[in-house]
């Protein structure tokens, strides 16, 4: 006779949004979790909440075993030079469509800038520094994704790394800096994360 499978069961247990409102199933009663688990900790001292809900970097995934094997240059399907020009051609199209429409929409608003390679560098030190809690409002407790902070800052070694050598003087002081200075703010985060898990719980000596 075969066992019966075990049941998985996930449950969102975040408690706010996105768009950092507390979500309505926050204020129910917490439903029950597997009799496995070990007795809940008691609360340490209060400090910023981390969130480690991105995707793993590759360094913590080289680590883990794999079952699946690792693909190659040989797996990826090759896309051909006409299908890459077609792709292209219908991509600008569908693009000046939708600028076309805005302008009617709103005919004070100017072109559409193009994307440079600063629009890249800015958009993953955003994603680095928000993931860091650097946009949290006045009075509110810093929520930080360490796990997505370090992928973006990984993301802007390898830009520098696969760009050396083809970028402008602007654009190479701009990423250093860019790099510079989130990752002096990933060890700010962390070693204050360390000193918080450090300290006795309340009530505690």
């Amino acid at each position: 006779m075969s066992e019966k499978p075990p049941v998985f069961t996930v449950t969102d247990r975040r408690k706010f949004t996105l768009e950092g409102e507390l979500r309505d199933e926050a204020t129910e009663a917490p439903m029950q979790e597997e009799t496995s688990k070990p007795e809940s900790k008691p609360e340490q001292a209060p400090g910023p909440r981390l969130v480690t809900t991105s995707p793993v970097s590759n360094d913590a995934a080289a680590h883990e075993p794999s079952s699946e094997p690792s693909e190659t240059s040989e797996d990826v399907p090759e896309v051909t030079a006409q299908e890459e020009a077609a792709a292209h051609h219908a991509y600008q199209q569908s693009s000046e469509h939708i600028d076309t429409m805005l302008r009617a929409a709103n005919p004070a608003a100017g072109a559409t800038p193009a994307v440079t390679f600063e629009h890249v560098v800015q958009s993953i030190y955003l994603s680095a520094i928000v993931a860091l809690g650097a946009a949290t409002e006045p009075g509110q407790k810093p929520r930080i994704d360490i796990l997505g902070a370090r992928q973006s800052i990984d993301m802007l070694g390898v830009l520098q790394e696969k760009t050396k050598g083809n970028l402008t003087e602007k654009e190479q002081r701009l990423l250093q800096n860019a790099l510079f200075e989130v990752r002096m703010m990933f060890l700010e985060v962390t070693n204050a994360i360390a000193q918080q898990a450090a300290k006795p719980p309340q009530g505690k000596k």
